[in-house]
């Protein structure tokens, strides 16, 4: 596993994090999943900064108006920490 520096300890575990997206946000990713390495106890604001950083402005919109599947949990709450996989589900109608 890669390890990352900080400040107050000698390093930081890095965590994998799945990012699976569906309807619109497949469509502006350009895929159906990938992955992204954060620091353990990342939160969903620091997930989004990554997912933008590598689509650029193409997911922003999306990511704007759309709620996260955290484990069990659906939320919109950026503070929320991320787990090993978070789904991305923008509104679409149907079902």
């Amino acid at each position: 596993m890669r390890w990352a520096s900080s400040r107050l300890r000698k390093a930081w575990e890095l965590s994998v994090v799945e990012v699976r997206y569906f309807a619109g946000a497949k469509d502006a990713s350009g895929c159906a999943s990938e992955t992204f390495e954060l620091p353990e106890g990342s939160d969903l604001t620091a997930l989004r900064a990554a997912v933008l950083d590598r689509h650029g402005t193409a997911l922003e919109d999306v990511l704007r108006v759309s709620a996260f599947l955290v484990g069990d949990a659906l939320t919109r709450d950026l503070s929320t920490t991320v787990g090993d996989r978070v789904d991305v589900l923008p509104p679409f109608a149907g079902g």
